[in-house]
């Protein structure tokens, strides 16, 4: 199962609290963390991509960057998460270094084997179950539209939205290969 915790330091308490959940889950061998940090400028957030990049990764947890790319690659991070609407993974394939990992947010069916067709590692699929980060997206689209998001492409496609240690047992049986989330990764759940 792919672990894929994402960051919101507003709600971890601040910076320093966000890097010790980071650390914590660097330690715990959480798969992939996406540093999700909109609201920061680039520099600011190539100042905490560096730091999360220099902290111990004793299980070889790979870090992705929400969206900017070029911060991605000027810190070394092994990756970058793209909302659905953005430049093709495939089209990013000649500036990027083997193994460069680029996700993609999907909310429909479609979304997900769009972002297959060009080239995406892995998608992000949700929201799975009500929550009111995801209210936005519209309805939860449920555990029917993740097993056929996840049976309708070969990459892995994570659970996201409301998934809690109650309902990812749930989320695997549809198909799901693995779980994404702030609050239960950063809140140690």
């Amino acid at each position: 199962m792919i672990r894929y915790y994402i960051t919101d330091r507003h709600a971890a308490g601040g910076t320093g609290r966000l890097m010790e959940a980071v650390a914590r889950a660097l330690r715990d061998g959480i798969e992939r963390i996406q540093v999700r940090e909109k609201d920061l400028p680039a520099r600011e957030l190539a100042a905490l991509i560096a730091g999360v990049l220099a902290l111990p990764n004793p299980h070889g947890t790979r870090i992705l960057v929400n969206e900017r790319l070029d911060v991605a690659l000027a810190c070394g991070a092994h990756g970058v998460h793209l909302p659905a609407d953005s430049i093709q993974p495939d089209a990013l394939r000649t500036i990027l270094p083997a193994g460069f990992l680029v996700a993609v947010s999907c909310h429909s069916v479609e979304e997900v084997r769009r972002a297959e067709q060009e080239g995406a590692a892995f998608a992000v699929f949700g929201p799975i179950f009500f929550t009111p980060s995801k209210a936005s997206y519209g309805p939860p689209q449920g555990l029917g539209r993740l097993r056929e998001a996840a049976a309708s492409v070969r990459m892995p496609v994570l659970a996201l939205g409301g998934v809690s240690a109650e309902n990812v047992g749930e989320c695997l049986a549809a198909g799901a290969a693995g779980i994404a989330g702030i609050r239960m990764f950063q809140q140690g759940i």
